[in-house]
């Protein structure tokens, strides 16, 4: 079998890949990004909202906006109502994720969909699968990992995911137009919280929690009974006219290098424990990773690739330790809800203390 030579070999093609994708082609390395699905960015599994910061930073045609929003709204049982000033967007997570995509092909990135990972030999070759036609195999200086909470890249290394959650959605009619994220938290919602993004005339309904454990009651039950409490309280109605579901991870990586094999994005546990959020932190370590791994290529040393893994932590590090504490206390003490919810939620000053 043929092997055919490539800098950089990239495993998946969300915000995380893609924008390593990007980072490397620009300094003129080959890049070759796999995707398993057919289509980059489908099916959706993302409640959609992006910080502003981020949609500036990223210099892209903003055809993947579908509103701005100015702040959020914690909703906590038997308590006031807490506004925060939250600037942000929401998405259509598709359109942004085939933008990026696109970029990256434009500077020069080679992007196949339909295609596996499957396996990495001692030569550190790599098998792909398509979904269509025959197997082949590629030799990457660099691999990066982006592939997801379940990685098949981390697995070949061991770093595999220890804390996920699971996440449900729907997206149904609004009543209204609504200029505000919505966030809320109740005992039944456990070790997690709901939300309703606005999204032009609909909404993004979901739940991120800890699995029930009571009789026959399902994520997707409480997920039906929270859209009902929503709709008896006249902010959604009709039927949903979409749905998603998925796993968070709540545990970062405790290192995401592992020789020439680096893992960003939930791959690497990037997402927030607490909040869930994951695509600013996709973006910007992919384009560190990518960044890295460019230079390493140019340089002919593997060594550069540890500034990753230290730049990283040195930006998220900190939070994302706080957070996965918050986390921890949170799943421990959630019966007594009264005292421990606003420590569990960045909305509120006791988080932080």
């Amino acid at each position: 079998m043929n092997v055919a030579a490539y800098d950089i070999l990239v495993v998946g093609a969300g915000p995380a890949g893609t924008s390593a994708a990007l980072a490397a082609s620009r300094r003129g390395v080959r890049v070759l990004i796999v995707e398993r699905r057919r289509a980059v960015g489908l099916p959706v599994r993302c409640a959609e909202y992006i910080p502003a910061m981020l949609r500036g930073q990223l210099g892209l045609d903003s055809g993947y906006v579908v509103q701005k929003v100015v702040g959020m709204r914690t909703f906590v049982a038997g308590q006031a109502v807490k506004e925060t000033a939250a600037p942000g967007y929401v998405i259509r997570r598709d359109l942004f994720d085939q933008a990026l995509a696109d970029a990256a092909v434009q500077s020069g990135a080679e992007l196949r969909c339909a295609t596996r990972a499957t396996a990495i030999n001692t030569r550190g070759e790599v098998t792909l699968t398509p979904k269509e036609g025959p197997a082949f195999s590629v030799r990457p200086q660099v691999i990066i990992g982006a592939d997801g909470p379940h990685s098949t890249v981390g697995s070949w290394v061991g770093a595999v995911n220890r804390g996920l959650i699971p996440g449900v959605q729907q997206t149904l009619p609004l009543v209204a137009p609504l200029t505000h994220t919505e966030i809320y938290f109740d005992p039944e919602i456990t070790a997690g919280y709901g939300w309703l993004f606005p999204k032009g005339q609909l909404a993004n309904v979901g739940l991120g929690m800890l699995p029930p454990t009571e009789g026959n009651l399902t994520i997707r039950r409480m997920l039906d009974r929270f859209v009902s409490r929503l709709s008896d309280q006249g902010k959604i109605c009709g039927s949903a006219v979409g749905h998603a579901a998925g796993w968070i991870p709540v545990e970062p990586m405790r290192s995401a290098l592992y020789g020439n094999i680096l893992l960003v994005g939930a791959a690497a546990g990037h997402s927030h424990p607490i909040t869930g959020a994951g695509v600013f932190a996709a973006v910007t370590c992919g384009r560190m990773a990518g960044e890295y791994a460019a230079r390493a290529v140019a340089a002919g040393t593997l060594a550069l690739l540890s500034s990753y893994d230290q730049e990283w932590q040195d930006l998220l590090g900190n939070t994302l330790a706080l957070a996965r504490k918050r986390r921890e206390q949170m799943e421990t003490h959630w019966s007594d809800f009264p005292s421990i919810v606003r420590r569990s939620w960045v909305a509120f000053r006791e988080y932080y203390v």
